[in-house]
């Protein structure tokens, strides 16, 4: 299968599209790596650092970071590191909620601010995705939302971390390209890619719309849906829409608040042909093709 290429140029570390990774690996000696690397610059760069585990105890992260040669143990005792477990931080409350973790991350950030720390940064096991939990089946619209409405915005560094023994690599894939940076191993490229732009508040949607990436079509919905400000559809590099992926998308640029319409960038031609039959979706959409 094809895997995903990254960029020759690297988004710089402090720039928004540099700090949200994803970091996929498969064995306990890849995880304690990344999650050393993670750490130790944190330290360095006097940024608060934040765990949060999902099914690694607390006590095993510490461990790893010691046997690393990093002090773990004094970077807890004066507040610079702390290890939590999902229950307390995504899925607090009845599950996971996406627009109530947004606004953590602001209140977190700003917390590490008053502290005297220079940023915040934060790993989180994202394998609770791929059970059965409340909220979990909008995790790939976090994911898209969080470049623009938090990396744009606050000092913060995440890694999102995907355990191949815990998640289907179908899922990971999926994920994993809904950020634009990735570390660790290579993924598969999913049959639709959606993730955030780089430049301007929007997504990217790249491969094939249809009946297998609904779940993907939904989480791209969501986001165009809830944008408030111009938002941007770059569908240059899709290469099949299907009639119910298409409708789904129609009816969330519709329902966009404050009316402000939803540029798409090279429209493929179902998309035209429905606006040619709908032309009252002319004020919610405006076609580009450059």
């Amino acid at each position: 299968m094809p895997v995903a290429r990254r960029a020759a140029a690297r988004p710089e570390p402090d720039s928004p599209e540099g700090r949200h990774s994803s970091v996929v690996f498969s064995d306990d000696r890849q995880w304690a790596e990344h999650l050393g690397v993670f750490v130790r610059s944190g330290l360095e760069r006097g940024e608060q650092i934040q765990y949060f585990a999902d099914t690694t105890a607390p006590e095993r992260v510490l461990r790893a970071l010691t046997e690393a040669g990093i002090d773990a143990a004094g970077a807890v005792t004066r507040g610079q590191l702390s290890v939590s477990v999902a229950a307390q931080t995504y899925l607090a409350g009845s599950g996971f909620d996406p627009d109530t973790m947004i606004g953590l991350w602001f209140d977190a950030a700003e917390a590490a601010s008053a502290s005297g720390y220079r940023g915040l940064r934060v790993i989180g096991e994202m394998s609770w995705g791929a059970r059965d939990v409340a909220g979990a089946d909008r995790l790939l619209e976090y994911e898209l939302r969080v470049h623009e409405e938090v990396f744009a915005h606050v000092p913060l560094t995440a890694w999102c971390f995907y355990d191949r023994r815990l998640m289907a690599d179908a899922y990971v894939s999926v994920l994993a390209s809904a950020h634009l940076t990735h570390r660790g191993e290579p993924y598969a490229v999913p049959a639709l890619r959606v993730a955030p732009l780089a430049d301007r508040p929007g997504l990217l949607m790249s491969g094939s719309a249809g009946y297998d990436t609904r779940d993907a079509v939904a989480a791209a919905a969501a986001v165009i849906s809830g944008a408030a400000a111009r938002t941007e559809l770059d569908l240059a590099d899709l290469r099949h829409l299907d009639a119910a992926s298409l409708a789904v998308l129609a009816d969330a640029a519709a329902g966009r608040p404050g009316g402000t319409p939803l540029k798409v960038r090279q429209a493929p031609s179902p998309l035209r042909r429905l606006l040619q039959l709908f032309p009252e979706l002319d004020s919610v959409v405006e076609v580009v093709d450059r």
